[in-house]
């Protein structure tokens, strides 16, 4: 690995200084970008919550360099997590420099030579991407070239080696992928402001064969090659946008799957309508054994080539996201999503003097007869004065625990949540929420209230308390003062931190009980 990076920084150093004297010889520059993303944890023993004190200090720690150029470009990213958070440590703990790529363009060509993310579509048969906080880097080693050989048409080939934490999956994946804008080619499609697009994909994964017997005696014959393959078409007119996919995957025997030879499926329909206010969406998913790998006997968040999205919507409050759901890709599911929302005119009876906006959401995920998820909730926005903005959600939740994470039954719960907003002068203003949630299941009722006072436009205040009145009677309190000038944003906190959960997008990560105090510093800077 530190003789590939090393071969990789040479690169780098060699192109990046021939696009140098290239673009100064034009009368041009070379922009230097980066950031650093540093969260740090002072932990505490806490027996009540089941919070460990393993280390006086731990810390999740990322910087990133890329210089760009009008022929070249070329980066890299530092990690150091050699004391990490709680829930990184088993895998995570190391430091080094495991992204480094260099990027060179020619006409209508443009080729990647390092680590790389791409998605093909949904990213039904891959995407590639990096999430931090669920601990997710999924990059691929190796090349990847992209022509646009016409206006409308863009083709990508790519291979790789998969990241895999601090090291790379032995399974080589390669692909390729077409998008073709059909509108411009078709004048009278671009006069009406209409955007056709039909596309396919293909991805292979080589992995040797493992030595995986299913008794003492009998060993299973398994595929080294697996072909995953992808169509999709999509229309944009007017208010209206349409979207269909299909993805097929054949036989890949593995531990998600039981090591079974089914054949993988996946199809995803979406319609929406946008228009004076009125706000429609419309999708439904179908997924059987589309748990893609490049490693077939992994287990976790790590090694997946794709990724299915969950069809739930995107929760930012603290009790609709207490049971979030995960995506199942191992075994199947249908997945249903639906969306109304719609802005009431100001100045009449129901929108008042400023205005209100209505948005009912419907989410409900089973297979074969027996519901995953399902959720119902209405939001209401509405301001009530110049300086007073006030947001109501309804939310009825039925999360099936024993399907995500293995235990507990069904989860039936209804969730109120109060978030109001005063602009208490140009500079300063106060925003408070309030939550309830009312549960029999798990471990019953809990409260949620958070206070935010923020100084424009450098400081912001905030306490909240999560307060379990059902079963536990625990509280999971938290204060934070945040800091922010010239691109740079400090955060100190101290507090409680609730084993759970934590998920984007249908993928989750435990987390497990922390106390203690808490720093994070962010920066980004541009030089030209």
């Amino acid at each position: 690995m530190k003789r590939r990076f090393l071969y990789i920084v040479m690169l780098c150093c060699c192109l990046s200084t021939v696009a140098q004297e290239q673009e100064e010889q034009k009368g041009q520059g070379v922009k230097l970008t980066g950031s650093i993303q540093s969260d740090m944890l002072v932990p505490m023993r806490d027996e009540a919550i089941g919070a460990e004190k393993t280390e006086d200090f731990q810390t999740n720690t990322y910087g990133e360099l890329m210089l760009q150029s009008k022929w070249v470009d070329a980066g890299l990213r530092f990690e150091y997590l050699d004391h990490p958070l709680p829930g990184f440590e088993k895998d995570f703990k190391g430091w080094g420099v495991p992204n480094f790529w260099v990027k060179g363009r020619y006409k209508v060509a443009e080729l990647t030579l390092g680590t790389f993310y791409e998605q093909f579509g949904l990213g039904l048969i891959l995407r590639t991407y990096e999430e931090r906080s669920l601990g997710i880097d999924n990059s691929l080693l190796g090349a990847r070239l992209v022509v646009r050989p016409t206006n409308g048409v863009t083709i990508k080939a790519l291979s790789g080696r998969q990241r895999r934490y601090w090291g790379w999956n032995k399974g080589l994946v390669s692909g390729a992928d077409a998008e073709v804008n059909i509108n411009e080619w078709i004048p009278a499609l671009r006069d009406h402001g209409t955007e056709l697009m039909i596309g396919g994909s293909w991805v292979n994964k080589y992995e040797k064969q493992e030595d995986i017997f299913v008794d003492p005696t009998h060993k299973l014959n398994l595929p080294e090659y697996v072909n995953a393959w992808d169509v999709r078409a999509s229309l944009n007119t007017g208010p209206w946008s349409f979207l269909a996919e299909y993805a097929q995957k054949t036989q890949d025997p593995s531990f998600d799957n039981g090591y079974k030879y089914d054949k993988g499926t996946a199809a995803v329909l979406s319609g929406s309508f946008s228009q004076k206010g009125l706000s429609i969406l419309l999708q439904a998913k179908r997924s059987e054994n589309m748990s893609f790998r490049s490693r077939r006997s992994m287990i976790g968040t790590s090694s997946f080539i794709n990724h299915l999205p969950a069809f739930t919507q995107e929760q930012t409050y603290a009790l609709a996201a207490l049971y979030p759901y995960a995506t199942q890709l191992a075994g199947g599911e249908w997945a249903y999503q639906a969306e109304v929302g719609y802005n009431f005119k100001r100045k009449t009876k129901l929108g008042g003097k400023y205005g209100m906006n209505m948005k009912l959401n419907f989410s409900h995920v089973r297979w074969k007869g027996e519901t995953f998820y399902q959720d119902i909730d209405v939001t209401m926005t509405r301001k009530l004065s110049q300086s007073v903005k006030l947001i109501l959600m309804y939310m009825n939740q039925r999360y099936n625990m024993t399907i995500v994470e293995g235990h507990g039954g069904m989860v039936r719960s209804n969730i109120f949540i109060a978030d109001a907003k005063f602009q208490l002068s140009k500079k300063t203003a106060l925003r408070t929420e309030l939550q309830y949630m009312s549960t029999r299941d798990d471990k019953g009722d809990w409260l949620y209230g958070l206070v935010e006072f923020s100084l424009a436009p450098h400081w912001m205040f905030s306490v909240s308390d999560l307060y379990n009145v059902g079963e536990t009677n625990l509280h999971y309190y938290h204060g934070d003062v945040t800091f922010s000038a010239s691109g740079h944003r400090v955060q100190l906190g101290f507090g409680r931190t609730r084993a759970g959960y934590n998920c984007s997008g249908g993928v989750c990560r435990y987390v497990p009980a922390s106390r203690g105090f808490t720093l994070s510093y962010n920066y980004n800077f541009s030089i030209l």
